[in-house]
């Protein structure tokens, strides 16, 4: 059944099987217990004969929803992997229903527009003039890294041994040679070291810093790279970190990011928004994605003023992603949304300090952004990963794992505004009982 600009009425009714559905199904705990065999499918998805609309989201809603993790629940705490805003999941709806796509303005007229709008105001809130919507951190890097190949021909990788894996893989996409890695401390690039590395090089260099590291959340010294690297395209990974920008309280953390060639946000991290909400801003007005498809952005067409959106991805057909984040930002105003990061570094703030009081557990830092990273004291890399294990196949909690100082660590990233550090005292206890 086709819904369309008139078609409101059926996807009414069939968003409110799914969401009874969601109700009757809702978990218990954090993940379903058991592993991966007690979520196994056995489901024909391709049967030669339908069983109608409502029937099959019911059903595959249930099944969904009663195998998935929660991220609403606060022992659900090991990635950067956060629940959406409701207003955010309604706005993807309205824009999954229209199915505007960004590839040309005759396919998005207004999505279009509210994207050049609301990238021109994410611009200037990194100090920069240009910004694309793009699918996320990975996607950004890679996009980054093409931008600086293109300014300098020949360029050199170099980031932090804690940088995103996707640095090295779009350094390999884009036939750059392998990322020479920079020494840190406490998570964070030596600058020191980095000055060495650079005075060796026979190339210009792109240097990535990182601004909330996936392990530790670790944020590099941005301006202190700039001053160490003055003539090298400077990309700032913010995926994790960039959403500090909100808050007059903790966007100095990102002193020197307005002094970047380019930087990465993910607002489906910090930003609270359905998968995927990405980010790359630009300090130089950004052509080098420049293509013509003649039945896309025909020349005739862009001289008698119709936008050219093509070169504003790799992507040709893209969704809207753009609407939900505009929706949000526009209820929530820049200091709501910095209310709620704030909101989420403070209690990871108070969480360590439960940590570090606990005589049965060892705290790695003090988190720089909603990060906790944390041990038993005295157990082995082998059970504290045993640990997780334990925790993940019984359904009791989703706890990430960081491999930091060649240890093996359990981590919390702490993405809920509404938590509180008294709910994690519990499994701070568990943890520290296991063995």
């Amino acid at each position: 059944m086709l819904a369309g600009v008139g078609g409101a009425r059926p996807v009414r009714e069939l968003v409110a099987v799914a969401l009874d559905a969601m109700a009757d199904a809702a978990p218990a705990g954090p993940v379903p217990p058991g592993g991966p065999s007690a979520v196994a499918v056995d489901v024909d998805l391709l049967p030669e004969v339908g069983i109608g609309a409502a029937p099959a989201l019911d059903e595959l809603t249930r099944l969904l929803v009663a195998g998935s993790v929660d991220p609403t629940h606060p022992w659900c705490a090991a990635h950067l992997h956060g629940p959406p805003l409701a207003v955010a999941a309604a706005a993807d709806l309205v824009a999954s229903i229209l199915n505007p796509s960004m590839d040309s303005w005759d396919q998005a007229p207004v999505a279009s527009e509210l994207e050049r709008v609301l990238t021109t105001a994410l611009a200037r809130l990194a100090g920069h003039t240009d910004a694309l919507i793009t699918s996320g951190g990975t996607e950004s890097n890679l996009l980054a890294l093409l931008l600086a190949r293109e300014a300098h021909a020949t360029v050199q990788p170099v980031c932090g041994r804690t940088a995103h894996h996707s640095i090295a893989r779009a350094a390999w996409l884009l036939g750059l040679p392998a990322p020479l890695l920079i020494d840190c401390d406490r998570g964070r690039l030596r600058v020191d070291h980095l000055e060495q590395i650079l005075a060796g090089l026979d190339r210009p260099a792109v240097v990535v810093a990182t601004a909330g590291t996936t392990d530790t959340g670790a944020i590099d010294p941005i301006a202190a790279i700039r001053a160490a690297a003055p003539d090298a395209w400077l990309h700032v990974d913010a995926a994790y970190g960039g959403a500090t920008l909100f808050s007059d309280h903790l966007a100095p953390l990102l002193d020197g990011v307005a002094e970047a060639d380019s930087v990465s946000m993910d607002l489906h991290k910090f930003g609270w928004q359905p998968i995927a909400a990405g980010v790359l801003a630009t300090r130089r007005p950004l052509s080098a994605l420049d293509v013509r498809a003649d039945y896309l952005n025909a020349a005739d067409d862009t001289e008698a003023g119709l936008p050219d959106l093509l070169g504003r991805s790799l992507r040709t057909s893209r969704r809207p992603d753009v609407f939900k984040v505009a929706v949000t930002l526009r209820a929530l105003g820049r200091q709501g949304v910095g209310a709620l990061v704030e909101r989420c570094c403070a209690v990871a703030g108070e969480i360590a300090d439960l940590v570090d009081a606990h005589p049965g557990l060892t705290l790695w830092a003090r988190p720089e952004l909603s990060t906790v990273v944390f041990r038993p004291v005295g157990a082995t890399d082998a059970q504290v990963a045993g640990i997780r294990r334990n925790l993940l196949e019984d359904g009791t909690a989703v706890l990430g794992r960081a491999t930091v100082d060649g240890q093996v660590w359990l981590k919390l990233t702490l993405l809920r505004p509404s938590a509180t550090a008294d709910e994690y005292t519990g499994l701070l206890d568990l943890v520290a009982s296991r063995d």
